[in-house]
């Protein structure tokens, strides 16, 4: 499905960008459900905890990608902003409903796969950074990763049917990219095994022509 914006850019916009940030994956995802891709520059931005950038930092102190240049020089951050700022700039439906109850429903679904995302990404620099086993149960942060992880899956498996029976939106979006990232960096964990209406759910999001042209890859970029 295609739309076009229904606000005149006066120039492009510019995001900082890398084929391997989920966060990224989400904002990618929005601008081809919203049609607003061909408005965007993608500028190759490396950053990592222990590598600053310095010309994301001159964008985003935090230095962290997604970071979106507006045409008036703005900047906006981090991708929850810059969906909900994209999903305003088309006429077609919106991926954060616009009645109250649906629209919190979004939001705290979206909260939960950046959440997931977080844990995932906090996870795997933990135990590479110390050379440990992921699964290293000596280790309290290990064990709590494994147990969260555990927990949010489970509770995403409690909530499929209801992910499946509700509107495409911003909320599916985190939550797709989050189980694409689980995929790309922990495939070793088997989840669909153990949570099936999940992964059903799952296996139609990645169908959708927006998920499948934004799959996650790894350049070989130095982190």
């Amino acid at each position: 499905m295609s739309f076009t914006s229904s606000v005149p850019l006066e120039a492009r916009l510019v995001l900082h960008w890398s084929p391997r940030s989920p966060f990224v994956r989400k904002v990618m995802i929005v601008l081809h459900e919203t049609g607003l891709l061909a408005e965007v520059d993608c500028l190759r931005s490396v950053v990592g905890m222990s590598q600053p950038n310095e010309t994301v930092m001159q964008d985003n102190p935090l230095n962290k990608i997604p970071t979106l240049l507006l045409p008036d020089g703005t900047a906006l951050f981090d991708s929850r902003v810059i969906c909900e700022y994209l999903d305003g700039l088309h006429d077609g439906e919106r991926l954060l409903p616009r009645e109250r109850d649906a629209y919190f429903q979004a939001l705290t679904w979206q909260a939960l796969g950046d959440g997931f995302l977080d844990l995932l990404l906090l996870w795997r620099n933990w135990y590479l950074d110390r050379g440990l086993a992921y699964d290293q149960a000596e280790d309290p942060y290990l064990a709590t990763f494994a147990l969260k992880t555990q927990r949010i899956l489970a509770a995403l498996e409690a909530q499929a049917e209801r992910l499946a029976a509700t509107p495409f939106g911003l909320g599916h979006i985190a939550i797709g990219c989050a189980l694409g990232q689980l995929d790309f960096r922990w495939s070793f964990l088997d989840w669909r095994a153990r949570y099936p209406r999940l992964a059903q759910w799952y296996a139609t999001f990645q169908q959708r022509p927006s998920v499948i042209a934004t799959q996650i890859r790894d350049d070989q970029a130095p982190t």
